[in-house]
């Protein structure tokens, strides 16, 4: 295969030099909008840590929103200390993974990394020749950036045959020394070498600059015909370089398969490199030479995500529920029984006085602006708790004991202040905040003679909707400096809370129901 001495695709899109002119359609993996989804093949051997080689890949591929699908030539004991064993499995099955693959999905691109012997690369070679994908990268594992050779000397005379159908080839600064020495001449600089390289094999080579000094990272892609173009970059300062050349050149492929240029596609992905590498140290993977991060672009893509909204999510179809029970449905329209929703409220008394106090717990075990606005919380629930005998039970249900369904939330609020957890507290009050400001604008406003007006108002007063919006602030800090274990026991305690505020509303009109 003859690589694009103009660092693009053909129209054909089989990259050849023959001269004929090609002109196809839209490819059939184009998505809305023709967006290609590349198709892309990687053969490679392992990594077990998924640093490098078939894991690496894929990790690559479909950071650039690529469809990716793995071929395993060796399975390797690797860290990221080294190479510990190398087992290659019989060429035979190689094979048939490789039919399994063409024989079946239409590949766009293919990315070639550790082969490891004659016999292997004989066989990638054939199948090679066979199919002639539209785009072929071959990344020539055959010395490790920890040093390790995992390409035995046999295996090198048949490289020749592999680079005579690639597109382009992405050396290290060892590897290259031995491509110059398999095309038989000599080169005093990695330039004069890629140059050699390149014109050899009629193919591009992309002479990779990881291994040199200096405040810069400077990568040149060279054409057969000697014309380069260099590709600058910053020296990122970290040690976790494990598997580069393997998302190097799978990102290329990728990227090669989708916009039909080589330059566009290595520009882009040397950019991609430097983030992964910038956010490798902070993966914490190995006590080695670590990993790059290759998911640190999408990351820093992704639309902020609060935890307490995800517990929102979490609870969805519990608010549903809410909403639909019968104490809400008859309070919003008026036909609730007065004598019912004087039986709630004396429940509803019971819950603020114990409520409260948790609030004050928070507040004592709090500092600065949160201890304030759960001692300000607290106080409320205090004042709501009187205001309640005097406003609308008249007497009539003051003297109610605890239901079991109000038990059971004290009891499960209870369990939350005694787990010592400041954050699983906060969590487990904060529905009684966030279930109420919703149902308000929910219900909605009152029409002038509803007999429930005023606790409509309530539920729907814009100083509430604030006041539930500062605690879920303050219980998102909680959430975001806790460790997960800590973070799920909010999670569960945040979710069993919702299911309780459910119970409570259900409790005036089925007695009989669920009750946790």
């Amino acid at each position: 295969m003859t690589a694009p001495g103009a660092g693009t695709v053909t129209a054909s899109g089989t990259g050849s030099g023959s001269g004929a002119t090609v002109l196809t359609g839209p490819s059939t993996g184009a998505g809305p909008g023709g967006l290609l989804v590349p198709r892309v093949l990687s053969i490679a051997g392992t990594d077990p840590t998924g640093g490098a080689g078939l894991q690496a890949d894929l990790k690559a591929i479909t950071a650039h929103d690529g469809y990716g699908m793995g071929v395993v030539t060796a399975l390797v004991a690797q860290n990221t200390h080294g190479v510990r064993s190398v087992h290659v499995p019989d060429v035979g099955f190689l094979r048939e993974q490789l039919d399994a693959v063409s024989d079946d999905v239409v590949v766009d691109a293919v990315k070639v990394g550790m082969l490891g012997t004659v016999e292997v690369v004989r066989t990638v070679t054939d199948w090679l020749r066979e199919h002639r994908p539209p785009v072929v990268v071959v990344d020539p594992v055959m010395v490790a950036t920890s040093g390790d050779r995992l390409l035995d000397p046999q295996a090198a005379a048949a490289v020749g045959d592999l680079l005579a159908l690639a597109d382009l080839v992405t050396p290290n600064r060892a590897e290259l020394t031995d491509l110059v020495a398999l095309a038989g001449g000599t080169a005093a600089t990695p330039l004069e070498a890629a140059r050699l390289v390149a014109r050899r094999w009629d193919v591009l080579v992309l002479a990779k600059g990881g291994h040199d000094t200096g405040p810069t990272s400077d990568d040149v892609l060279v054409r057969p015909d000697g014309s380069a173009r260099t590709f600058r970059g910053p020296r990122v300062a970290t040690t976790s370089t494990h598997g580069t050349g393997c998302a190097l050149s799978s990102a290329i492929a990728t990227l090669t398969a989708r916009d039909g240029d080589w330059e566009l596609a290595v520009g882009e992905a040397k950019s991609w490199l430097t983030d992964a590498l910038r956010g490798a140290d902070a993966l914490h993977v190995g006590t080695g030479n670590g990993p790059v991060d290759h998911g640190a672009r999408t990351r820093a893509a992704l639309p902020a995500v609060t935890w307490t909204d995800r517990w929102w999510t979490d609870v969805a179809e519990t608010l549903d529920a809410t909403l639909s029970c019968a104490f809400l449905e008859g309070l919003a329209d008026g036909t609730l029984d007065p004598d019912v929703f004087a039986g709630y409220l004396a429940q509803d008394v019971h819950y603020l006085r114990a409520y409260e106090q948790h609030l004050r717990l928070l507040a004592t075990a709090a500092d600065g602006d949160a201890a304030a606005g759960w001692a300000a919380a607290a106080q409320g629930c205090a004042d709501e708790a009187r205001d309640l005998h005097h406003r609308r039970l008249a007497g009539t249900h003051a003297a109610d004991p605890v239901h079991p369904t109000c038990a059971g939330y004290l009891a499960h609020l209870q369990d939350a202040a005694d787990s010592g957890s400041l954050g699983v507290l906060a969590a487990a009050v904060l529905p009684c905040f966030r279930v109420y400001a919703w149902v308000g604008t929910q219900l909605g406003h009152a029409p002038e003679g509803h007999p429930f007006a005023d606790w409509l108002g309530a539920y729907g007063d814009p100083t509430f909707a604030a006041a539930s919006a500062a605690a879920t602030a303050r219980v998102e800090a909680l959430a975001a400096a806790a460790d997960p274990a800590e973070r799920g026991r909010m999670a569960r305690a945040h979710r069993r809370s919702t299911e309780w505020e459910l119970a409570f509303f259900r409790m005036p009109t089925e007695p009989l129901g669920w009750r946790g």
